[in-house]
């Protein structure tokens, strides 16, 4: 399962960035025509066994936003740029993670990577294990809530997702992950 999950994440990453290259242009620029600073926001995350791992995302806020979660903000809304609402509604920032793919630091399915400052949660994941897996680029929390839901909830996803990982649950989830986009849902930034 392994071995295969890994050759999918590298062939579908592959394809999908020639595919979406002319929208990372777009994107690109959109971002350098509207907001100052670099178009790329990377962060360190928390990878498999808990290796710190640098992820890009297109910049959705201000340069001079914390490195917090958004949900810690007192009013992120304050923070996330004019063409970052929009990227974040479509999740469309979210796509220079699939070179993170690529490199073999995310997967396209697995718990969602903490921030290096996410103590209660990068805790709770290496209690119960769950921090054992390459996380992803969607993940059965994300299709059960994403930022709606606390930290002891995510976990219990994630735990659950390790219990039952296999290619029909991943399928079942990238199917999920599509509608929960194209409809928005959980996105509350």
């Amino acid at each position: 399962m392994r071995s295969l999950k890994r050759f999918l994440d590298i062939f579908l990453s592959l394809v999908l960035i020639v595919v979406f290259a002319p929208l990372f242009a777009v994107i690109a620029i959109a971002i350098k025509l509207t907001t100052t600073g670099s178009v790329l926001h990377w962060s360190n995350r928390v990878g498999k066994n808990n290796v710190i791992f640098r992820m890009p995302k297109f910049r959705t806020m201000s340069e001079n936003a914390p490195q917090l979660a958004t949900h810690l903000l007192s009013d992120p809304s304050r923070y996330v740029t004019s063409i970052g609402s929009i990227l974040r509604k479509s999740s469309f920032d979210e796509l220079p993670q699939l070179f993170s793919i690529l490199e073999g630091h995310l997967s396209f399915v697995g718990p969602r990577p903490a921030l290096f400052n996410q103590d209660d949660l990068i805790a709770l994941r290496t209690q119960y294990g769950v921090h054992c897996l390459v996380p992803g680029l969607t993940g059965w929390a994300q299709v059960n809530g994403r930022d709606e839901l606390p930290i002891e909830k995510k976990v219990e996803f994630d735990y659950e997702y390790l219990q039952k990982h296999s290619a029909v649950f991943d399928l079942r989830i990238l199917a999920m992950t599509v509608v929960k986009v194209v409809r928005r849902d959980g996105v509350s930034h």
